[in-house]
């Protein structure tokens, strides 16, 4: 192929504009003389046809009287293709419509949505004082719809976790829990009435009693409430028949709100709950309780080691009624009770 195409090249260079032009009709009839042995109709591939193109778009309107592998019509049609073709590359279909709202943005209503009970404008306030203004209350109502975030009276409530956080100060949970003492008159079960804070850990317990009726447990509360009613706004109690309506009013007369958790629900109460598992798995468990004033004597032991010496991870590990760190300096001595079961270690003067 290259010996025929490099002569002929070279001689058609050579040739004057008459000669050309019997040369080329010659070549078209042969041309003919060819296609009219192949199909009537030929297949090309696009990149066949990109390149008769190229080569013909030199010629102009020449080529329309040279073209027989189709009709002058479809390479016309060749031709407006590949310029819509290259004009869709040069410049990209644009999506109809505003352009989407910043990912960064979306996320930062969310986040003010779910951590606050505020509305649509309240929002949008709190973006426009950050500086953003591109977008608006029907945007901020259409990205909390996406994330199922409903309008702001249905969020008004809050969650049971945001409810602890806000009252933790004053927020305490009571609960009963008992234990079986040996008597002169067998096992009997014992209870024994206790409040917890929410915040500080702090634990207040009653004495023991066999008989956990209206008349104890409301004075109980009143002695509870000598000690820590300026203290207290909200009081977390379960269902229980031993709390009665003296109970109640107890607290009512020192403006606290009794918080009810559903029925069935120990979580809701968790601090309380865990409280029990603590006292019984660290101090009760390992007794045989003889009596009253035994059971007494080791709740009042463990509620004093638990208040001033017990590290907890919701307070940085430090005791409830301690207000800041122990000292790093010092020699590292310890203290038993119980004959040992509750020990605490601390540091003294060298």
């Amino acid at each position: 192929m290259a010996r025929f195409f490099h002569p002929l090249l070279f001689w058609i260079a050579r040739c004057t504009e008459s000669e050309l032009t019997k040369y080329l009709q010659y070549l078209r009839e042969e041309n003919e003389l060819l296609r009219a042995r192949l199909p009537k109709q030929i297949r090309t591939t696009p990149a066949e046809r990109a390149r008769l193109v190229q080569f013909g778009l030199e010629l102009e309107d020449a080529i329309y009287d040279l073209v027989t592998i189709v009709r002058p019509e479809t390479f016309r049609r060749w031709f407006r293709e590949q310029q819509n073709s290259c004009q869709r590359r040069v410049a990209p279909h644009r999506p109809i419509g505003r352009p989407r709202t910043a990912e960064s943005i979306r996320q930062l209503v969310v986040q003010l949505a779910r951590e606050n009970t505020w509305g649509y404008t309240r929002i949008l306030g709190e973006l426009r004082k950050l500086g953003i203004n591109s977008i608006s209350r029907a945007t901020v109502r259409n990205i909390l719809k996406e994330h199922e975030i409903n309008p702001a009276p249905e969020r008004d409530h809050g969650t049971w976790s945001q409810f602890l956080k806000m009252h933790a100060d004053t927020l305490w949970a009571c609960d009963f829990f008992s234990m079986p003492v040996c008597t002169l008159r067998g096992i009997v079960p014992y209870f024994v009435l206790f409040f917890i804070n929410l915040k500080s850990r702090g634990v207040w317990v009653s004495s023991a009693t066999a008989h956990p009726d209206r008349r104890w447990t409301t004075q109980q509360a009143r002695n509870f409430c000598f000690e820590h009613g300026d203290a207290i706004t909200h009081l977390i109690r379960d269902h229980d028949s031993k709390f009665t309506a003296s109970f109640d009013d107890v607290f009512v007369s020192e403006h606290a709100r009794i918080v009810l958790p559903t029925v069935r629900s120990p979580a809701l109460n968790g601090y309380a709950e865990r409280w029990v598992r603590s006292i019984k798995h660290e101090c009760l468990n390992h007794f045989v309780i003889l009596g009253e004033r035994h059971l007494n004597h080791l709740v009042y032991e463990y509620a004093a080691y638990y208040n001033k010496c017990r590290p907890h991870s919701g307070r940085g590990y430090l005791p409830p009624l301690r207000a800041g760190p122990y000292s790093s300096d010092g020699v590292i001595c310890s203290d038993n009770r119980l004959g040992g079961l509750l020990k605490h270690y601390y540091r003294c003067a060298a």
